[in-house]
């Protein structure tokens, strides 16, 4: 076949789009986006296009988006043009530049295309079963997606990034395609040939200092002395590390489910469990992942599980506390959170039920409001654990010199159902020192030799 039977029957066999759709075709002006107007073109697809002018090139920048804007005029279709500032949004977002220049463009064809539907969707794209569908196409091809598994490769990204580039969707673009994904850039040269296309050249593309253009220029030619057959091999390898990647998120998706208990915003995983479970690196990175923490905080989690009880690790977003038998994964928003860490040097925590003030003192007047607690320093190891009661719980109530249990303690309070669901108690070291708002445990309590008191108020 040639490259537009081949083209044709790819859209059809990957189930990209139907014939009644249209198309925002993402042009830079290059071959491969030139190639992919022409193919458009020849096979009666509907289309239009997307030309970004990211200003980066100073007068090849204005001449790509004028050349754009003549392929307009022949192929009587619409474009559409975005000039963007993109080092200065890359400077106020802490970005690289390629980087900043993805979002900035995806979030633009975004837009366009929800407009197009006329649809006021904001970041999602909805589309109607009946309605005709606009699809934002971009032009990258095999040898993209063989650079792509190599940089993947060398960088450490894991089984998900041995796939390569998706040939469809996107986290950020969820309408996207990538129709000449099957075809080499050797195909796409000698089409543009065949039918005296003309493009332009992206003179950044001959510098080596984009990791891209090395792997590209240098890398791959290398590796063909020796391996001539290296882009084939590697496109075989891609869509078999599709089929071992979707095996490895179900095995992954069974270990999740065996080990993850949900409660409410957090997730428990039992401690025993864990450690018999093979691949334990793997499985624990593949849990942690969801939660910001990255694949070299494995080992921290591996060496919590041996850890004594309050010890965490923390992620931009979540900690993993080992809370006894228990490894908990909890937002670092107390607010939402349900077993909080309170360190020593915390001044106020904020929880579901109120909020916490402490305080330290060397001098003090004794407070007998159930709302306050007042303990004896020097008994106490941070960090200590604010989280609701559980089945299970005791305490030696103040006065007391047996241990009670709490489901027994709030029988004797007359606690209804709904005000022990409000319970909350805080530990140190696994021993509880106050039921919040109703009593601490003697082990804590103020003595004639006492020197510093930990205050701890509720309202």
């Amino acid at each position: 076949m040639n490259l537009l039977e081949k083209f044709k029957d790819y859209i059809k066999q990957q189930h990209l789009f139907q014939s009644k759709d249209k198309l925002l075709l993402a042009v830079s002006g290059g071959v491969d986006s030139i190639v992919l107007c022409e193919l458009c073109k020849q096979a009666g697809y509907d289309f239009a296009i997307a030309h970004c002018n990211f200003q980066l090139r100073g007068e090849e920048s204005e001449r790509d988006e004028k050349f754009v804007r003549e392929l307009g005029k022949k192929y009587d279709v619409e474009v559409l043009v975005k000039k963007f500032d993109t080092l200065e949004f890359a400077k106020q977002m802490s970005m690289g530049t390629q980087e900043a220049a993805r979002g900035m463009r995806y979030i633009w064809f975004l837009n366009i295309s929800a407009e197009k539907m006329q649809l006021n969707t904001g970041w999602h794209v909805t589309i109607y079963p009946d309605s005709p569908k606009w699809w934002v196409a971009t032009a990258h091809q095999l040898n993209d997606n063989i650079e792509t598994l190599l940089m993947n490769f060398f960088k450490g990204t894991g089984i998900k990034g041995l796939r390569g580039i998706s040939k469809t969707a996107d986290m950020m673009l969820p309408n996207l395609i990538r129709p000449l994904l099957f075809a080499t850039r050797k195909e796409i040269e000698e089409f543009a040939i065949e039918n005296n296309l003309s493009w332009v050249e992206d003179s950044s593309n001959a510098s080596d200092k984009y990791t891209r253009n090395y792997f590209r220029n240098k890398l791959i030619p290398a590796i063909q002395q020796v391996f001539p057959e290296v882009e084939s091999n590697l496109a075989d390898n891609i869509s078999r590390f599709k089929e071992v990647e979707m095996l490895y998120n179900q095995a992954v998706q069974l270990h999740k489910q065996k080990l993850i208990e949900e409660k409410g915003n957090e997730i428990h995983i039992p401690v025993l469990k864990l450690q018999k479970t093979k691949p334990l690196a793997t499985v624990i990175y593949e849990i942690i992942k969801d939660y910001n923490f990255t694949s070299h905080q494995s080992e921290e989690v591996m060496a919590l599980l041996q850890s004594e009880s309050g010890k965490y690790i923390q992620s931009t977003s979540h900690r993993i506390i080992k809370n006894r038998k228990w490894l908990i994964i909890s937002p670092n928003q107390t607010a939402a959170a349900q077993n909080i860490l309170i360190e020593e040097s915390d001044k106020q925590i904020t929880f579901t039920e109120g909020k916490l003030q402490i305080e330290k003192y060397s001098t003090f007047n004794i407070n007998h409001s159930p709302l306050t607690a007042q303990l004896d320093l020097s008994q106490i190891n941070f960090p200590l654990l604010l989280r609701k009661w559980k089945q299970g719980d005791y305490f030696y109530p103040l006065g007391m010199q047996k241990k009670k249990k709490l489901s027994r303690f709030f029988i004797d309070q007359k606690l209804s159902l709904t005000q022990k669901e409000k319970v909350w108690v805080i530990e140190s070291n696994k021993k509880i020192l106050w039921v919040i708002g109703m009593r601490i445990d003697d082990r804590f309590k103020i003595m004639d030799k006492t020197k510093e008191v930990l205050q701890i108020s509720f309202s």
